[in-house]
């Protein structure tokens, strides 16, 4: 009798320690749900929507073959709006050069020189190879930047140089990093690979001019 129950016990112990561990092995798996979860619902957002947030404009092309590999409608967009950003802030890095009355904003205008003079030739390469029309003149919201940046007394001018370009750059970058990701097409690729490094050494350098204001750049 004594045999059978230890027996019965070892039995029911067993069972235990198996539930117990089956428990603790669901408490686990819910835990890393609901964290992987728990940031999504944090931002009120779907996780499509996060994934969203980015857009192109659509020119309803469609997508095209071409022997650097298919051009969407979003490749298009891209090699169009480095051309755009090129009219306008080329000439507002010159600006800088020359009216800049510290160290740090006339080196942002000797990068936006730099890089966008690159990009600029990058883009209408691209434009010609893959048969992009491209502007020739900035939009007129550009033009009106540039109005700004030349009628701004000496006094304003580093502010709104520096609120003006970082706000741009920024708005910018995510469409670059979804190019980047997201196209087929080896020559845009190539053009979103370099338009990622100058767009961030913008940024970076806008900012060491001491003028971005961020709670008004993030409020925008």
């Amino acid at each position: 009798m004594r045999s059978i129950l230890s027996t019965s016990a070892f039995s029911n112990s067993a069972t235990s320690g198996r539930t117990l561990a089956t428990g603790l092995v669901v408490a686990a798996l819910v835990a890393t749900l609901a964290a992987l979860l728990l940031p999504v619902q944090l931002f009120g957002e779907t996780a499509s929507a996060a994934g969203n947030t980015v857009a192109y404009d659509d020119d309803g092309g469609g997508t095209v073959t071409t022997r650097y590999g298919p051009l969407t409608a979003m490749d298009r967009d891209f090699v169009r709006k480095v051309r755009l950003a090129g009219l306008w802030e080329l000439p507002a890095g010159r600006q800088a050069q020359a009216r800049g009355r510290t160290a740090a904003v006339r080196t942002a205008g000797d990068h936006l020189v730099a890089g966008h003079t690159e990009l600029d030739r990058r883009s209408v390469e691209a434009g010609r190879t893959l048969g992009i029309a491209l502007a020739n003149q900035p939009t007129p919201e550009q033009q009106g930047w540039l109005g700004q940046l030349h009628s701004a007394s000496d006094a304003e001018y580093p502010r709104l140089f520096a609120e003006l370009l970082r706000r741009s750059h920024g708005k910018v970058f995510g469409l670059v990093a979804m190019v980047r990701d997201q196209t087929r097409n080896a020559m845009v690729r190539a053009l979103a690979d370099r338009a990622n490094t100058v767009v961030l050494d913008h940024i970076t350098v806008l900012e060491k001019t001491g003028q971005v204001d961020f709670d008004a750049l993030h409020s925008s």
